[in-house]
């Protein structure tokens, strides 16, 4: 008895150290981020078009091509990911990122959750939010997404708590990154350097990397095959390496400019699908609007790469 009692006294304080100890993160910064046009401007081409924030946080529609946003759900969250659309050991959703859903945050506390993986409560947030990519934003340019966050309309929408399997509940608080540098540098004068910023924090690896229990394959990183589940189909990403046979190696930069900014007008944002017709998760319509010179720099880095021979069956309809 007294054994027994011992064994769940110990488990009992491992699990208060664990939890008062982590996630190991750094105090949020002590800022205030200035809502400057310019800062406005970049930080809605970013949230809207690279980082694509606007992407999760907001509602997609399936019925068309590329499941487009749904205007004025920009931001509201509640989007949910879990075990039966790509696998997750449990249920998380986006949270709503409006004022109405973070207005009482201070800029120092988006921040750290942006780039770090914690929250305003110093609980750490699923590496789904991917704060490891972001938390190589310049200042500037992470300046420029708070500001436009803050800009968007508010959305009164009570959005579910995160459930996690065990151990993943213990596992997610081990994952938050300690700190963000303000020193983050990048130049656009240096188009393979600032084309890898521009796929880092577009999170192109982290949809076009294949996946083992939870973990990306980094033999196989940017070579597609991360799978996608709805009712009615299962998606995959493409193998975006420079891959003559499988993968986008016989592409000239032209296609694959040519390839993005097709999807930029309003009718190929209203291309309706069957349930049962091609479709994907890829979000052309977002990436779509960046610049042709952003694309071009893209194209650069990816032509870097190693290429890897990954043949993907980027469609699968349940009833075949």
């Amino acid at each position: 008895m007294y054994s027994a009692l011992g064994l769940i006294t110990v488990v009992v304080l491992l699990f208060v150290y664990f939890s008062s100890t982590f996630p190991k993160t750094d105090k949020p910064l002590d800022v205030k981020v200035e809502a400057t046009p310019e800062r406005l401007a970049r930080g809605k081409y970013l949230v809207s078009h690279v980082a694509v924030c606007i992407d999760c946080h907001s509602t997609r529609d399936y019925s068309k091509f590329s499941g487009p946003l749904i205007n004025g759900t920009e931001g509201k969250g509640g989007e949910a990911f879990n075990k039966e659309n790509i696998g997750l050991p449990g249920s998380i959703y986006a949270r709503n990122i409006t004022p109405a859903g973070i207005g009482h945050w201070t800029d120092g506390e988006l921040i750290r959750a942006i780039t770090c993986g914690v929250n305003k409560d110093g609980e750490s947030l699923f590496p789904l939010m991917p704060y490891m990519s972001y938390n190589g934003l310049t200042k500037e340019d992470l300046f420029s997404i708070v500001a436009y966050i803050r800009s968007l309309k508010p959305i009164e929408n009570k959005v579910p708590e995160k459930t996690l399997d065990f151990p993943m509940n213990l596992i997610e608080k081990t994952i938050p990154v300690k700190s963000f540098s303000m020193e983050n540098q990048v130049s656009r004068s240096n188009p393979l350097e600032y084309g890898k910023y521009l796929v880092q924090i577009a999170g192109c690896s982290d949809c076009h990397t294949p996946q083992e229990k939870g973990k990306p394959i980094m033999d196989k990183q940017f070579a597609g095959g991360m799978e996608f589940y709805t009712p009615e189909f299962t998606l995959r990403s493409a193998n975006i390496t420079p891959d003559m046979a499988s993968g986008i190696g016989s592409w000239s930069k032209e296609f694959f400019i040519q390839k993005f900014k097709s999807m930029e007008s309003d009718s190929a944002k209203n291309v309706s699908v069957s349930p049962t017709s091609f479709n994907t998760a890829m979000p052309w319509t977002m990436y779509a609007g960046m610049s042709t010179e952003d694309l071009g720099m893209i194209y650069d880095f990816l032509r870097t790469i190693k290429p890897v021979s990954n043949v993907v069956n980027k469609f699968s309809p349940k009833n075949k």
